[in-house]
Parts: C-alpha cells; structure tokens; sequence
C-alpha cells in the first residue's frame, strides 16, 4: 500500500465523512459560544512551541508496547504481570490525553485532512477500547485474552500511527509553513517610504519569502505574511491591539515581536528589523 491509496479507500468508507462534519460542527458550535476555547488552545500547544499531540501520542505508543513485551515474558517470570498490567493502565490514561489534542488539532481541519484524520482518529479509538478490554480481561484473570486484545490493539494502533504519518509528511497537518521561510540576511530595499502607511498593508516578496509592511504608531514593521499554523494570509484583516489576524482559524500574533497571541497557531511568526535608507524601506531578518 503506498500513501496515493489511503485517500480512495478512506472516500469509500461511506460513514466517515459525515461522522467527521457531524463531530466538527458540533464542536465549533461549542466554540463559537465560548466553551472549550480556553482548553482547545492549551491541547493545540501554544504554551509548548510546538503541536502537544505528537509527544503525547509517544507515551501511549511506548506503554502499549512495553507492557505487550512484559506479557509475552511474564510466563516465563510471573512477576512481571504487576508491571505489565501498570503500563498496560498508564497507557490507558495517555491515550485519553492524546486522543485530545489530536481531536483539537483535527478540529481546524477540512477536505481530505478532515477524512484522513477522521479515520486516524477511529482506528486509535478502537485500539484504545481494545486495551481498556485487555486490561480488564487481565484483571479477571484472562492472561491469554488479554495479550490477544493488546496484539489487536497493536496492530490498529500501527494502522492509526500509518494515517496520521500520511496526514503529517503528505499533507503537512500542524507543519510549520514557515519553516523553509528565511528572509533576506542583508538588508534589502523592498518598498518606497511613502508606499508604507498606517492602518494599511503592503505585501512584498523578499528573499524568497512573503513580507508584510505596515506603520504602527509611527513605526515601520515588517512581518511574515503566512500564518505559520495553516499558511493562511495575515494581511487580509486589519490590525487590532498591534496584532496581526488569520482569517482563517482566529490565530493571533504580536506585529513587532512574532509572539503567538492566539493558536492554534503554536509556532510565533516571521519578524524583519527595518530601516530606511535615501528614501527606500530596507529589511532583514532579525
């Protein structure tokens, strides 16, 4: 299977579209009304610099794994069951952790982002359910038939981990899009002085990157043009409180220093030092 295949096969599973909107309207609703707000932005993880959802998917990966390797030794070595049903448990409890922030990432998503991570979301939630079940077989006594439901929640956890590999390295889900985006390291003219005014925005090209220029309290800024959370463009609002705007999913972040505000967005935006010389507003990165 090659990752081209993934969206065919998602597209015929019929229920998952629909589930998928259902799910996103209902959760934006929340949003719009002020609930959630706060605690989605603390699991997309603007306090952390970066998505919390990829660390936190590492611990229920690592427990599931290491408590099957437990299993399959403790009939060698009986003492090993308290440790693998421990991990098998702390798994558990990561797993609702991480199956958070993924939901408050995958909330801003749309297309065939919306499917695929609809589908990564189902097969991690089946394979959570397949452990709470192997744990509680354990804990009845059934050894064998929780090592066989740790197996099947190994294997749709594998499954999960393929698509959501797909969402990130295919499609760039939670990628910074201005990663790659530098800007000149000289100081490069970009603009006529009086092209730069208050309360408007000129977007230029520089050093292979999108450049927005402005005035703001008399100073001249320049900042990145593309929202590092979704590439969405930052000069199509106006600015408020020195804050530059996405239209696209309410990312905020400070003109002059780059400072997420707001997430999603979870990565702090391009700054540029400025100056003009003979007339000509010249820029470089910081």
């Amino acid at each position: 299977m090659t990752a081209v295949d993934l969206e065919p096969i998602v597209a015929r599973i019929r229920f998952i579209p629909p589930l998928g909107k259902a799910v996103q309207d209902w959760l934006q609703g929340q949003l719009r009304q002020g609930r959630l707000q706060g605690l989605k932005e603390a699991l997309n993880g603007r306090w952390l610099g970066h998505p919390l959802h990829p660390a936190l998917s590492d611990l229920p990966i690592g427990a599931f794994g290491a408590s099957a390797l437990l299993q399959l030794g403790e009939r060698a070595d009986p003492g090993l069951s308290g440790a693998a049903d421990l991990l098998l448990g702390a798994g558990c409890v990561a797993g609702v952790g991480a199956a958070a922030s993924g939901l408050a990432d995958w909330q801003d998503k749309y297309g065939a982002e919306l499917e695929l991570g609809t589908a990564h979301a189902l097969l991690n939630s089946a394979s959570l359910l397949l452990f709470v079940a192997a744990l509680g077989a354990r804990r009845r006594g059934g050894r064998g038939v929780g090592l066989a439901l740790t197996a099947l929640g190994l294997g749709g956890l594998g499954a999960g981990a393929y698509v959501g590999g797909d969402l990130v390295f295919r499609y760039g889900s939670q990628v910074n899009r201005n990663a790659f985006a530098e800007g000149p390291s000289k100081w490069r003219a970009v603009a006529d002085e009086g092209e730069v005014v208050e309360g408007s925005f000129l977007r230029r090209p520089a050093g292979g990157t999108e450049v927005l220029l402005t005035r703001f309290e008399g100073q001249i800024c320049a900042a990145g043009a593309v929202c590092s959370h979704a590439g969405g463009p930052l000069d199509e609002l106006p600015l408020e409180d020195g804050q530059l705007h996405c239209p696209w999913h309410g990312s905020r972040f400070e003109l002059r220093t780059g400072k997420v505000v707001h997430g999603p967005a979870t990565v702090d935006n391009l700054v540029f030092e400025t100056r003009v010389s003979a007339g000509r507003v010249e820029i470089r990165r910081r």
